[in-house]
């Protein structure tokens, strides 16, 4: 059959979270004729096997851990029965389902054409979609975003490798292992370590340093990395694995690795590879329309989101700049105005300074502007003012020191009035506190209006407005 030809004002190229908000934008709000492809599930990585889903799993990491410390506060609670991880995922993917159903409903609501596809580049101004059923459309457009995301990594230089598993296949885990090595130190392998350690499994992480999350202030790096193993996190340091092969149990591996203690071997029935992640390219068709990448094969945008090629634009993981979904929703959202939203959006687009960003470890870290290594090189020592607190938060006074988990906020202030360009918390309700002090960072905030803020008592927060 000869392909269908569709005319539109945009064409959008990846269902994900930058893209969908871009389509509806310019459809829903602006009335350009808008088409969305989309190869796989609607939503992309944060719906599907990102932020919602690991969201949910550690809901019920966090459950369980309230349940071991409940018995501090005078409850005596007995399991009937083991964490049901199979029920609890058929749950998890229904809900996740539902989601995809709603991301079709609103596209339709705001009238973008979605295709299920695959699409790539034929030209600067046209591409081709092989749809499911294997038939085929030419897509002429006036303007093009590419927001196609990324995908997880597996080393292609350690034999057996292949036998694990990256975050996309731990939300397809039937049952919860019973020991679980995970390789890498992001957020990704962070998050993952803990939510297994307090659903049940023994959990090794594998780093290839002394700390993990290494991109975040040396503080929060120092006080989860002792935390974890406080809570029973065995930590690899200073790894490398060199081979990987199937045992004679079966579902079990035998992983080798060199860490700080020497050479070594542990049986698991789960190998998690958190090592990275890269842009979703291989078949985009990047060289027919002469798109321009970086070295990490990431498109390259422009604060604009522009691409080297005129009326060619990409957003989200697949251009790396942060690669978050509420960055990504943003940016999207500012893009479709500056496209077809008139003169008054001209020159719309997403200020990328003072993000706020979370990792749901346990506790839960969180982050915005810069680590204080960072503001001493970039305004020199004598101008950085740091004032910091770690403490036990009043949760934990029933309970025994060795139960005790560690709170440790951060403020990194410059110049004369102290304005604060750096904020750094860990401690439980980190993720819901950090989103109000992002607001004073994005205005500007200094450390005398922090102080000036009548504190909320008893809270943990309140120790962010009487640091001394």
């Amino acid at each position: 059959m000869a392909p269908i030809t569709k005319d539109c004002d945009f064409l959008v190229i990846g269902g994900g979270s930058g893209g969908l908000a871009c389509a509806r934008r310019a459809s829903g709000q602006w009335g350009a004729r808008t088409i969305a492809v989309e190869s796989h599930r609607l939503g992309g990585t944060c719906v599907n096997v990102g932020c919602v889903p690991k969201k949910v799993t550690w809901n019920a990491a966090a459950i369980a851990e309230t349940l071991h410390e409940a018995a501090a506060y005078g409850f005596h609670v007995k399991e009937t029965a083991p964490f049901d991880f199979t029920a609890f995922k058929r749950k998890r993917d229904a809900y996740v389902k539902r989601l995809n159903g709603i991301y079709e409903k609103n596209l339709h609501n705001d009238k973008v054409e979605y295709l299920h596809g695959r699409a790539h580049l034929l030209s600067r101004n046209e591409a081709e979609v092989v749809l499911e059923d294997g038939n085929k459309a030419i897509i002429r457009a006036q303007k093009i975003l590419l927001a196609t995301g990324g995908h997880p990594n597996i080393p292609s230089n350690i034999p057996g490798a292949e036998f694990g598993i990256t975050s996309d296949g731990f939300f397809e885990l039937e049952k919860l292992p019973q020991r679980v090595a995970l390789v890498g130190a992001g957020y990704i392998a962070v998050e993952m370590a803990g939510m297994l350690r307090h659903l049940g499994s023994e959990t090794h992480l594998f780093i290839r340093h002394d700390t993990f999350l290494r991109n975040f202030d040396p503080m929060i790096q120092e006080t989860i990395t002792k935390e974890y193993e406080r809570q029973g996190i065995y930590i690899h340091r200073n790894s490398s694995q060199s081979k990987v092969e199937k045992t004679d149990r079966d579902g079990w591996l035998k992983m080798h690795y060199r860490d700080s203690a020497g050479e070594g071997s542990i049986d698991i029935d789960c190998l998690l590879w958190a090592i990275g992640r890269n842009p979703e390219v291989e078949d985009l068709g990047l060289d027919k329309a002469g798109v321009q990448q970086n070295k990490r094969g990431q498109i390259i945008a422009d604060d604009y989101q522009n691409t080297n090629v005129d009326n060619i634009y990409s957003l989200g993981d697949v251009s790396g700049k942060v690669e978050l979904t509420p960055v990504a929703i943003a940016a999207g959202r500012q893009l479709g105005n500056r496209l077809f939203g008139g003169p008054q959006y001209k020159d719309a687009k997403l200020d990328y300074t003072n993000i706020p960003s979370v990792v749901f470890a346990h506790p839960e870290v969180g982050t915005i502007g810069l680590t204080e290594p960072q503001a001493r090189a970039e305004y020199g020592d004598d101008k950085v003012k740091v004032y910091k607190t770690s403490f036990t938060a009043m949760y934990y006074a029933m309970m025994d020191a060795d139960d005790k988990g560690p709170t440790s906020y951060k403020l990194v202030c410059v110049g004369e009035k102290e304005k604060v360009v750096g904020l750094h918390i860990l401690g439980a309700g980190s993720s819901e506190m950090l989103q109000g002090f992002g607001v004073a960072l994005k205005m500007g905030a200094t450390k005398k209006d922090f102080d000036s803020c009548v504190a909320i008592h008893p809270t943990s927060a309140e120790e962010l407005v009487t640091l001394k």
